[in-house]
């Protein structure tokens, strides 16, 4: 990159150090989802009637591409009754994507109760984002496929429990790679481990069920880590895109 670009616009906060030390001019700007617009009371009241959800609803996202449902959907599942065993009035909500949604409902056929299931086929994309966005808004936890998905759960304050696996080579020559000791990203730029993960070999329903009762019973700690992350993404600043232009309007008088 130091040879052919010449300024990056940084998402997270940790990124500068490592572009700069290699020669890249690099300015943190913020996060996009620190702007997106959340759910408010009314709009998660209208989904929970419109839904017909009375109690505790727990989402779980296993992932937005087929290979993802695949790997994870038998594990998820396990989850599911293994939870749903010990808390039995949960109500469960599948946020899901048109190319993976018949997936996810044979996935979900076995569980103990009916999820209900977003899925946007033939839904105009406002209208399903308002959907997604007022699912996330009345959810009390999840369990998600890691990735950027935790930054959103991070916005809608709702606490998570991560989990992901790969295909045993991709697993074998990742686990030489990694110099970190956690993959998500609440839990690297809040500096905590507040948000409990299974990746790889630790993927495991007999691991993550008791990981997410846990989060179910005392959520604190996690919520402070949120919103720490949330602050260090720049929340109640100025929004990413204005901070961007700045940036590059900086760079571009200095050259």
């Amino acid at each position: 990159m130091a040879g052919t670009i010449y300024q990056v616009l940084a998402l997270l906060p940790f990124e500068p150090p490592y572009m700069e030390a290699a020669g890249v001019a690099c300015d943190f700007v913020g996060h996009p989802v620190v702007s997106e617009r959340q759910a408010n009371a009314e709009e998660i009241q209208e989904f929970k009637a419109r839904h017909g959800i009375d109690g505790p609803l727990w989402m779980i996202l296993p992932g937005s591409r087929r290979g993802e449902v695949q790997r994870l959907g038998a594990d998820f599942t396990n989850v599911v009754q293994r939870v749903m065993a010990q808390r039995p009035g949960l109500s469960l909500v599948v946020p899901t994507t048109a190319s993976v949604a018949p997936m996810v409902r044979q996935m979900t056929e076995s569980w103990p109760v009916a999820p209900v299931i977003l899925d946007p086929t033939g839904s105009d994309p406002e209208t399903a984002k308002a959907e997604k966005r007022a699912a996330f808004g009345a959810a009390d936890w999840a369990l998600a496929a890691s990735g950027t998905v935790s930054l959103e759960l991070a916005a809608a304050d709702t606490p998570m429990v991560i989990a992901y696996d790969v295909n045993p080579l991709s697993r074998f020559i990742i686990s030489r790679m990694l110099t970190i000791d956690t993959l998500t990203l609440v839990n690297l730029v809040s500096e905590t481990r507040a948000v409990p993960e299974f990746n790889g070999k630790r993927c495991r329903p007999e691991l993550i069920a008791p990981a997410m009762l846990k989060v179910m019973e005392a959520p604190g700690a996690q919520r402070a880590a949120m919103e720490l992350t949330m602050q260090r993404l720049g929340r109640d600043g100025e929004a990413p895109g204005l901070r961007a232009a700045r940036a590059v309007l900086a760079r571009m008088g200095s050259v």
